[in-house]
């Protein structure tokens, strides 16, 4: 099993889909990093080697922000966002979505299990 930027990367899988379980690499970087290394599509990381991992490992370290960098990024601007006080931070804030999308019905992603109001049952029958 194949370790590239920390992360263990399956060996039955081609290598432009194995070099996806890398947070911050996707099908068009993955296919970047094939091509800069110079490794054809068909080939599965198990066929891989040393050498090829070697630079595969060493394209991503210098070439990319993955992983642990790219998540505390990302966690640096949604906390810059709440600092500030600005829609989108009060979005984050409170658990809503930031993007504009109807929050009167779905959203149950972002803001969890539905839970019942007191009373809401009865109110509707004695109407």
């Amino acid at each position: 099993m194949a370790r590239i930027a920390g992360v263990n990367i399956p060996t039955n899988k081609r290598v432009l889909i194995a070099l996806r379980y890398i947070y911050g690499i996707g099908a068009t970087k993955a296919r970047e990093i094939c091509t800069k290394v110079g490794i054809p599509d068909a080939k599965r990381v198990s066929q891989l080697t040393d050498d090829e991992v070697l630079r595969i490992r060493e394209t991503i370290d210098h070439d990319y922000e993955v992983e642990g960098d790219l998540r505390r990024e990302v966690a640096m601007n949604i906390k810059r966002l709440m600092d500030l006080g600005c829609y989108r931070g009060l979005r984050h804030r409170k658990g809503l979505p930031v993007r504009g999308q109807r929050t009167h019905t779905n959203a149950r992603t972002r803001k969890g299990r539905a839970r019942p109001i007191a009373g809401k049952k009865q109110a509707a029958a004695k109407k």
